[in-house]
């Protein structure tokens, strides 16, 4: 893949404008098929680009290659600059479609994996597809891998990182004779290094497919799935229509606590979950009009259907929103106050998928930003100099800066796409951003922690004292936020001081455990 840095972008609002710059944007070329799956922000502000390709011409040669897919891996920095490129190699078709960032600064990749004991990949297959789970240390480095699974066919969707540093997996299983339905969710509880703890499968008698899932509060986590089955197998709760949204809650040691589901009577896919102030959010595309529990129509084709559940999973509210066509729904962020006390809003993004004759604005990543009550507040198509036929968003996030990250792929034709990373400054929303001079997490602190500076500058020095007045660390940056290492300081309080090239300064106390 060859690097190449585009310019100016078009922002085309539909509704209220309001004024946007293009921080940077990263395209990555590839004369081959490429799949980006997920964008992860680093807890220091960088980005992880994690997809799968089919390696091109600038790897023949190397003995790990192959015709098949690999996971592949890009980390940009917070300029939207290169870190490093990698690679994780089977034999046969490897797909990564979840990653989370760890506290240490590394990443857990978790995929679907055809290949057997080859190149990078360390265990046998178990049968048919497998999960294969890559840890990797801020570097790439691989740091433990894992394969789970048995003579069906299982794949990954969604990964989290749980309160005690251990983690949640969820994917999808076949036919299994454990199963219930054509297709299950299997969800697997590992401790940090990768041993696995519990196992659950979850279904009708039907199909059901996880298509994400997120941290809870309370160390658990909450499961959103396409349902085709009524009450069966392990469902409590009948379906409405031919597909519905069903939200599973587990508790942290991997028990069943409650299950909702919502639809009308056609097809409602569910697409993706986040956390609020007051419980939770989910959200995907609705064929339904009123019937079953859904109380708004549709417009056209299919309408994004956005649910606000208490934590308990009892609707607060549910709004529908359409862009023209069959809208699909890929990634939603909520915008939390500095306490984490209130929602101010949510920022959705999607594209809409041609349906016969491509019309303007079909194929292209537009977002939609809601006010905590669900009220929209602007919509907008994000397009460039290089826009091509078919621009399909894989992913955004919202940063604490106020700024958006959107990934997708650029394509003319099928076949060749290209990864297409924008980062974009909302002054609307940066406006709601309650920014703090210096702010240090976690502290108390263990081994590392996180400077992040809340106002602008250029250049800026990052001095630690011990409560003598002794300085014992200097770090310069052009970073809003960075690491710092205190694993050599004895347990006790320091100072953080910051000084910038704009003569300002702020000071912060550090509690070492």
């Amino acid at each position: 893949m060859k690097k190449n840095y585009v310019g100016a972008f078009i922002i085309c609002a539909m509704t209220n404008f309001y004024s946007q710059q293009v921080v940077w944007q990263k395209d990555i070329k590839s004369s081959t098929q490429d799949f980006l799956s997920q964008v992860t922000t680093t807890i220091d502000g960088q980005y992880l680009i994690t997809g799968s390709s089919i390696q091109s011409e600038k790897l023949q040669g190397d003995n790990k290659q192959n015709n098949g897919f690999d996971y592949h891996l890009i980390k940009l920095n917070q300029q939207g600059e290169q870190v490093w490129e990698k690679y994780f190699v089977g034999n046969n078709h490897d797909y990564v479609t979840a990653t989370v960032a760890l506290q240490d600064g590394g990443f857990l990749l978790s995929g679907t994996s055809f290949s057997g004991k080859n190149h990078n990949k360390k265990e046998d297959s178990k049968g048919g597809s497998d999960l294969w789970l890559v840890r990797v240390n801020e570097f790439g480095d691989e740091m433990w891998q894992k394969t789970i699974g048995t003579r069906a066919d299982e794949e990954a969707r969604s990964v989290i990182q749980t309160t005690d540093l251990g983690f949640f997996v969820a994917g999808n299983v076949q036919n299994s004779s454990k199963g219930y339905g054509s297709k299950d969710v299997l969800v697997i509880r590992l401790d940090k290094d990768g041993k696995e703890l519990s196992q659950v499968i979850l279904g009708s008698k039907a199909l059901d497919e996880v298509t994400k899932m997120i941290p809870t509060k309370d160390g658990g986590a909450l499961l959103g799935i396409y349902s085709r089955g009524n009450i069966g197998g392990t469902k409590k709760t009948e379906n409405y229509g031919e597909g519905d949204f069903w939200v599973i809650k587990i508790s942290k040691d991997g028990k069943l606590e409650w299950e909702k589901n919502f639809g009308g009577k056609e097809d409602d896919h569910l697409r993706t979950l986040a956390l609020t102030s007051t419980g939770y959010v989910i959200g995907g595309e609705s064929r339904s009009e009123r019937s079953g529990n859904k109380s708004i129509g549709i417009t056209e084709g299919t309408d994004l259907w956005i649910i606000s559940l208490d934590e308990k999973g009892n609707e607060q509210w549910q709004k529908s929103y359409n862009f023209g066509g069959r809208d699909i729904l890929m990634g939603m962020s909520v915008l939390h106050s500095s306490d984490d006390k209130t929602s101010k809003g949510m920022l959705l993004g999607g594209y809409t998928q041609a349906e016969g004759d491509i019309k303007t604005d079909d194929e292209k990543f537009w977002m939609l930003y809601l006010d905590q009550d669900g009220k929209e507040q602007w919509r907008k198509y994000v397009k460039g100099e290089s826009s091509k036929r078919e621009e399909r968003l894989s992913d955004l996030k919202l940063n604490r800066d106020g700024s958006i990250i959107l990934a997708g792929t650029s394509a003319e034709e099928l076949g060749k796409e290209n990864w297409k990373i924008v980062k974009l400054g909302d002054k609307q929303i940066d406006q709601l951003i309650e920014k703090q001079d210096i702010k240090i997490y976690p502290n108390p602190v263990s081994d590392y922690c996180y400077v992040e500076i809340g106002f602008d500058f250029q250049d800026a020095d990052i001095l630690l004292y011990d409560m003598s007045g002794r300085q014992l660390q200097s770090l310069k940056t052009k970073n809003k936020v960075t690491k710092i290492n205190t694993q050599s300081l004895i347990q006790g309080a320091y100072l953080i001081t910051i000084k910038t090239d704009t003569n300002k300064t702020a000071n912060a106390k550090l509690i070492k455990k």
